[in-house]
């Protein structure tokens, strides 16, 4: 039954999407399929829509950064159908100041995980209703989550020690 939902998760996808999957691999029995962003909203209502595969529910999107590589960034979406009871994870990898299409039109519940992205790793989401930061105030210099960032952080008027403020620690 478990390799059948894999070919079920693997085929009909590359199927459906031949040019746009740049790769797929299976580990522990979940699925995941790399994917060009210029396809990332069709994939992903197409995984909602299709009768086959469900995917009702978005668990969470994550941020991943490897700096210095190229692309930089990945964008992961872990998907879930309630229904059928199987899961598939979709990436999307971009440098730096690339935008990446927002899934909120196809799922509501992105609004806040994609938020997240942006505020701790500065990834834009292009097509984001009301993307602003939701942790740190609108004017912190910086992205916390990125490795390039300072591991004490910049220093500024949030400084509680009243120090003088430095350019960089």
């Amino acid at each position: 039954m478990a390799a059948e939902k894999e070919e079920l998760l693997i085929n009909k996808v590359k199927s459906t999407f031949r040019d746009d999957v740049l790769e797929t691999s299976v580990y522990r029995g979940d699925v995941t399929h790399v994917v060009d962003k210029k396809a990332l909203r069709a994939v992903c209502n197409f995984l909602k829509t299709d009768p086959e595969l469900k995917m009702n529910f978005l668990v969470d999107i994550a941020g991943v950064d490897y700096h210095p590589e190229t692309p930089r960034f990945e964008v992961v979406y872990h998907l879930y159908s309630i229904t059928r009871k199987h899961r598939i994870c979709i990436k999307v990898r971009v440098n730096d100041g690339e935008p990446v299409p927002s899934v909120t039109s196809i799922w509501p519940g992105a609004d806040w995980p994609e938020r997240e992205a942006y505020d701790m790793f500065g990834i834009v989401f292009e097509g984001h209703p009301d993307l602003k930061r939701i942790y740190l105030a609108e004017d912190w210099e910086g992205f916390p989550l990125r490795k390039d960032y300072p591991l004490k952080g910049y220093k500024d008027r949030y400084n509680p020690y009243g120090e003088e403020k430095p350019e960089k620690i």
